[in-house]
């Protein structure tokens, strides 16, 4: 049977004849969604490049450049800095190891801190200078560092067993500045106090910028790190202290403290915050240091320097 012939189509229906299905978005050039293909492709390209730098079998991290001036994890515990290290290891800062930079330029504190070094049996090495940065997070550490031990605290059941009668404690409430932990460490030894208390949380630990400020007086003073601070207030009132709390808002002057020559343990919170309020609370007696109205507050180091000043007086006077 023989087909029918087909007519050609009228030059309308050409017009109206489509072209094909309409491209996706993504594969018009002229399209946004084209160039983000695009750069979806340049990324998946780099991941591969990247891929193929991995460690072992079973590594997932990528190699990446880091930036170990904001990498905290990667820096330990140091000294940085010329003047810094020299006033360290004149201090007897219990240390590790000098390093120094290669090819670093040769002055009169690099040969004391050698001497010194070499002195108290510190071992000294040459790295590059970017190892000093990667070391300390400090960029400006002028070719020296200086890697300080771990403190070793002494328990608090150790310092009450030591401790002179009248006894004297001290201990702080969130006070985060290391420099301001060393300072009152070098008060509390410079006024003969039986111990500094520092809770492991909110506080500050001994660090070797609290080593700095102490000059030295850390290694003369007993220091534990205690996990509570009001578990440790109420073991020093069972071992027979006062609880005194220095807060700028109390009546009490530490000038009219009556209970001076009785066993104390003296507590200063930070300069902003001052105590919290439980430990506020557990206090037997507030006192404040009188100062002009002009100045908020003061230095947690410098109240307690005021507070353990005024207790010796009294103490000497009686």
């Amino acid at each position: 049977m023989a087909k029918p012939d087909r007519k050609p189509p009228k030059k309308s229906e050409r017009f109206l004849r489509g072209k094909g299905p309409t491209p996706k978005a993504e594969d018009r050039p002229y399209h946004k969604k084209y160039r983000s293909k695009e750069d979806s492709a340049r990324k998946r390209t780099e991941r591969k490049r990247i891929d193929s730098k991995r460690g072992p079998k079973g590594d997932k991290k990528f190699v990446q450049r880091r930036d170990f001036r904001r990498n905290e994890r990667e820096h330990i515990d140091t000294v940085a800095g010329r003047n810094a290290v020299l006033e360290a290891l004149r201090a007897g800062i219990p240390a590790k190891e000098l390093i120094l930079a290669v090819g670093v330029d040769v002055d009169e504190r690099l040969n004391e801190s050698i001497r010194l070094a070499q002195k108290m049996a510190i071992g000294i090495k040459e790295v590059e200078r970017r190892a000093i940065e990667n070391m300390t997070g400090i960029a400006n550490h002028q070719g020296m560092a200086l890697v300080v031990k771990p403190f070793q605290y002494s328990s608090q059941k150790e310092i009450f067993a030591r401790a002179k009668d009248p006894a004297l404690f001290i201990a702080v409430d969130g006070v985060t500045d290391p420099r301001n932990i060393g300072a009152i460490a070098r008060s509390a030894a410079a006024f003969s106090a039986d111990g500094l208390l520092i809770p492991e949380r909110r506080n500050a630990s001994l660090t070797a910028a609290a080593w700095k400020s102490s000059a030295g007086a850390a290694a003369r003073l007993p220091i534990a790190q205690i996990t509570n601070l009001a578990r440790s207030v109420e073991d020093a009132k069972s071992y027979g202290c006062f609880i005194v709390g220095l807060d700028g808002d109390a009546d009490t002057s530490v000038e009219t403290m009556e209970i001076a020559d009785q066993p104390l343990y003296l507590i200063v919170g930070s300069e902003g915050k001052g105590l919290s309020r439980l430990i506020r609370e557990k206090c037997d007696l507030l006192v404040s240091i009188p100062m002009s109205s002009a100045v908020e507050s003061l230095n947690a180091s410098v109240a307690v320097s005021i507070a353990l000043y005024a207790v010796d007086r009294k103490r000497a006077i009686k």
